[in-house]
Parts: structure tokens; C-alpha cells; sequence
């Protein structure tokens, strides 16, 4: 049952809202070298900055999408925004990697909110045709918002210093909160809350290997793409000696792949299976990362642009066919299972994210190696399943 009250939130409302956490990740990965530099620490130690983030988003998902089916969304969302605000407070202050690395926890913990409670108010708001659309524009938006933080965070460190990163992170935070807090309406219907078991859920989706095949190609491709921008910095800025402000407009690309194969799925949905679509990106994007790991012998800086623009076009046609496929059959229970797979996912892209920080041994071989070997494993496991019916597994 649809939400039919006078409290259905604005478009502008929700990119706002489901956009904070990746803007706020991005525009984090300009200053992870001046990290290590200023507090003395390894380049692997600062990448840790990028693996808690998705532990605690993980962790985060869990704790607000059940919170807000008690207080509900409004509330729950403005919370989450507080501690998201005390978390980038503790950023700007830390005094030593330790307590910037529990200031990030916090922060992202708080951050995690803007993507599970805005997808449930958007299911809650929104149906037939408007929600085709609506989904269609935030889409869009979320394609570009990665995009302008490597840049916001390239300009700032180089104009006002690194530390001013986390102090535009404290400024956006308290606007967030406030147009939030006056434009925000509550969208649950109390009329219609039902008692899931989290066990029983959870249960259903571990005995389902069409929902394993799809965990693992969505944390993949995500693990991909923030284990990107974990070493790209180090590749880019140090290796190949880009100023802040340059790497920050590489984003730009990962901006325009994500576009692209939005565009491509539109265009082949119509014609092939969206399981061959799934196939056909992780496969371009394979090819794409051997290439690239044959081209790194004439060390071009060109080269790895153009080799990581087609690694992401591939799995940017792979993601949002995936992202539709991975819970078919759990309509009944989709908040739960929602939920439940998101946290799946997230600590996939956190141990990845961890094992690009353990690889990272200052060259420029790392990332392809690990991209490759990434999109091989995705490839040899959704092969078996992709063109076999998915069936609800039942209780």
C-alpha cells in the first residue's frame, strides 16, 4: 500500500539525501596522501580510511532501516544526519590517525542513513509510471555526485589545505540537516507496518545462491570502484604527478562511463536479457583490465584513463541490471531483505577495500591486477546462474 497522504517528499529532497554519503566518500580520496604524509603513516595504514567506511556503512544499513520502521523516517533520518555531523566534527579535530579513524566510523556510520531510509521513502512514495521516473532522475544524479567530489576535495586541499576538507564536510552536513529537518515529510504509514523476522528473512537469502551470485557481483563491482579511488590517488598524484586539483577531474570519466552505460542498458534491455546484459559488461570489463595491465609496460598515464574508463563503462552496464534482478522473488519482504543484502554487500566491498590497502606496494600494477582478478571471479560466478529462473526459496 502506497503512500496516498499530502507527505510525499520532493525529487530535489531525495538526490539530495540518497547523494551526501557518496560525496562525502569521494571527496575524501584527494587527501588520503597528505594523511599519510602529515600524520606519518603508510599509504596502506591512510587506505584504511576507505575500508571502515564500508564496515560501517554496512553495519549502518542494519541499524537505521530498522530504526525507522520504529520512529519512523523522518526521525530516523535527521539522527542519522546528527551523527554523520559529529562524525566530520572529529575529523577536522583529530589529533592522531586513531581517532580520525573512529571520527570516520561515526561519520559513515550516520552517513549510511541517506541510502536506506531514502530508498524505503522512495518505495513508500512512489509507484507505476512517477516511480519510473523518479528512480530514472535519482539514477542520473547518483551517476554524477562521485564525480564532483574527487574535484571538490583536488580544489580544496590545494586553495585552503587538507583539514578544510572535513571542514566543507561539517558545513554540508549542518545544511543537509536543516533542509532535512524543514523539508522532510513522513512518509511511513503507520496503518500498514507488519512484524518480519529478520531470522527467517535472512534465512531465505543465505539459502539462495541467485542471491549470493548477485552479493557477490554487486560488492564486486563496488569493491572495483572505491578500491579505485582508495589507490588511484597514489597512482595518479604520485606516480604520474598530478596536482590535487587534476586527479580530482579524472572523476569526470568515472562520471561519464557510469552515464554511458546507463544508456546502454536502456538501449539492449529492450532487445536482450538482462542476464546476457550482466554477461556482456563483465566480460568488456575483463578485457578492459588485461589490456590495461598490458599497456601499464609503456607506463602513459593516457593509457590507464582510457583503460579504467572501459573497465567502468563495462561494469556500470553490469551494475543497475544487477542492482534490479538481485531480490526478484522477495517482494513480500523487500524492506528486510533489503537491508539484510545491502549489509551482504557492504562488507564484501569492505574486505575488498581492505585487500587493495594490503596489495598496495607503491606501483603502478596493484589496482589492474586487482581489478582483473575481481571481474574473472564475478565472471566464473555468474555464469552458472545467470540464465536459470530465478525461484523464491521458500521457508
Amino acid at each position: 500500500m502506497k503512500n496516498v497522504r499530502n507527505t510525499v517528499p520532493s525529487i530535489l529532497i531525495i538526490i539530495v539525501l540518497v547523494g551526501f554519503p557518496q560525496i562525502s566518500e569521494s571527496i575524501f580520496t584527494p587527501v588520503l596522501p597528505m594523511i599519510s604524509s602529515n600524520m606519518h603513516i603508510s599509504a596502506a595504514t591512510s587506505q584504511l580510511t576507505m575500508s571502515i567506511y564500508f564496515i560501517a556503512f554496512a553495519i549502518g544499513v542494519l541499524f537505521w532501516g530498522q530504526l525507522s520502521d520504529k520512529i519512523g523516517r523522518r526521525l530516523a533520518m535527521n539522527l542519522g544526519i546528527i551523527v554523520y555531523l559529529i562524525g566530520n566534527i572529529g575529523l577536522y579535530i583529530s589529533p592522531s590517525f586513531d581517532f580520525l579513524l573512529a571520527s570516520r566510523f561515526i561519520q559513515t556510520f550516520g552517513a549510511s542513513v541517506g541510502s536506506v531510509v531514502t530508498q524505503t521513502i522512495m518505495r513508500e512514495s512512489f509507484d507505476g509510471i512517477t516511480g519510473a521516473k523518479v528512480f530514472s532522475k535519482v539514477s542520473a544524479a547518483m551517476a554524477l555526485s562521485p564525480a564532483f567530489g574527487p574535484l571538490i576535495g583536488g580544489l580544496i586541499q590545494t586553495y585552503l589545505g587538507y583539514r578544510n576538507v572535513f571542514s566543507t564536510l561539517i558545513i554540508m552536513a549542518t545544511i543537509v540537516l536543516l533542509y532535512s529537518y524543514a523539508r522532510l515529510p513522513e512518509t511511513r504509514d503507520t496503518n500498514n507496518i507488519q512484524q518480519v523476522s529478520l531470522l527467517k528473512v535472512t534465512w531465505r537469502l543465505l539459502k539462495d545462491p541467485v542471491v549470493w551470485a548477485y552479493g557477490i557481483l554487486i560488492g564486486g563491482i563496488n569493491g572495483i570502484l572505491f578500491g579505485y579511488y582508495s589507490e588511484a590517488p597514489f597512482i595518479f598524484m604520485e606516480h604520474f604527478g598530478y596536482s590535487s586539483v587534476k586527479y580530482g577531474s579524472l572523476g569526470m570519466t568515472l562520471a561519464l562511463a557510469s552515464l554511458i552505460g546507463a544508456i546502454i542498458v536502456n538501449f539492449l534491455v529492450k532487445y536482450i536479457k538482462s542476464e546476457t546484459i550482466a554477461i556482456l559488461g563483465l566480460a568488456f570489463s575483463s578485457i578492459a583490465s588485461l589490456l590495461l595491465l598490458i599497456s601499464l609496460q609503456f607506463n602513459q598515464a593516457y593509457l590507464m584513463i582510457i583503460g579504467f574508463f572501459l573497465i567502468f563503462l563495462g561494469l556500470n552496464t553490469t551494475l543497475p541490471v544487477t542492482l534490479n534482478l538481485a531480490l526478484k522473488g522477495y517482494e513480500d519482504v523487500i524492506g528486510s531483505a533489503s537491508g539484510i543484502f545491502s549489509f551482504g554487500y557492504y562488507l564484501i566491498v569492505s574486505l575488498l577495500t581492505y585487500l587493495v590497502s594490503f596489495i598496495h606496494n607503491g606501483t603502478i600494477w596493484a589496482l589492474p591486477i586487482f581489478i582483473l582478478t575481481v571481474s574473472l571471479i564475478m565472471l566464473i560466478v555468474y555464469l552458472p546462474v545467470a540464465f536459470k529462473k530465478h525461484e523464491l526459496v521458500e521457508d
